[in-house]
């Protein structure tokens, strides 16, 4: 018997991996989160698995099930949405697994950073503009930030932000960040990457504010900041130049 978490992407169906969506068709239970996880992935279940929506139920809930499934020797997809590595709440979830002597294994997935960056049509790491990605967070009732993780921190490197999990905030982030990048520095908002209902605002930190308090948008949305969004000022990358050589095109390219 094992516990499969799985990333299950960030809202289409289909941009869960192929070895997540087979993991789902041979357990027979399955957990997922209900408010994340489209309900389509559901379809791949087999005919008689138990289906258990965690939404309402505790940490110590989620576990009983997994320990009733382990004493029938079910294996179990445990769905979360986006990829497991990053606010999914497994951890806890795995400390338990360890202590009970569960095992289990890990299926990554999409994450809902690079699910916005596709509805953008933009790359985050540009040459001579950005060449990290902070992946970041304001605090929140179940989670603090760490003293030393603040926005502000991380935007004097200049890097391209995707800061999750703050859109009710958004105020805060312009406010932290415009010292940072300027107050016409390009921000995008994706609201639900990928989902049918999936919403883009674009602007910079003078306007952003306003465009998602006109949207009503409050949550399920990720923001982006960074030089890379809006600049088409940068330089090409050295990789595919004429003159490059690199270890499969030796001399640089030349006979």
């Amino acid at each position: 018997m094992t516990v499969h978490f799985i990333g299950a992407g960030p809202g289409a169906a289909d941009l869960i991996t192929l070895r997540g969506r087979d993991l789902i068709a041979s357990c027979p239970v399955c957990l997922y989160a209900g408010s994340l996880i489209p309900k389509a992935m559901l379809g791949w279940c087999p005919p008689d698995a138990r289906i258990v929506d965690t939404a309402p139920l505790d940490l110590d809930a989620i576990i009983a099930e997994i320990e009733a499934a382990h004493a029938e020797g079910k294996d179990v997809a445990r769905l979360h949405s986006g990829d497991i590595s990053i606010w999914s709440a497994v951890g806890e979830q795995m400390r338990r697994l360890e202590s009970l002597g569960i095992p289990y294994e890990i299926t990554p997935g999409v994450p809902a950073f690079a699910a916005a960056a596709a509805a953008l049509k933009r790359e985050l790491t540009l040459p001579g503009l950005a060449q990290s990605l902070v992946l970041t967070r304001t605090s929140g009732r179940a989670s603090a930030m760490p003293e030393k993780e603040k926005l502000a921190t991380f935007a004097a490197s200049g890097a391209t932000l995707a800061v999750h999990l703050s859109i009710h905030v958004i105020e805060q982030v312009a406010a932290e960040l415009t010292p940072f990048y300027g107050a016409d520095c390009p921000v995008a908002v994706v609201f639900r990457a990928s989902w049918p209902d999936e919403r883009v605002l674009r602007g910079t930190l003078a306007s952003i504010v306003a465009e998602v308090r006109a949207a009503a948008l409050e949550r399920t949305a990720l923001i982006l900041v960074g030089p890379a969004l809006g600049s088409e000022d940068f330089g090409e990358s050295a990789l595919y130049s004429a003159g490059y050589d690199r270890r499969f095109r030796p001399n640089g390219g030349q006979a």
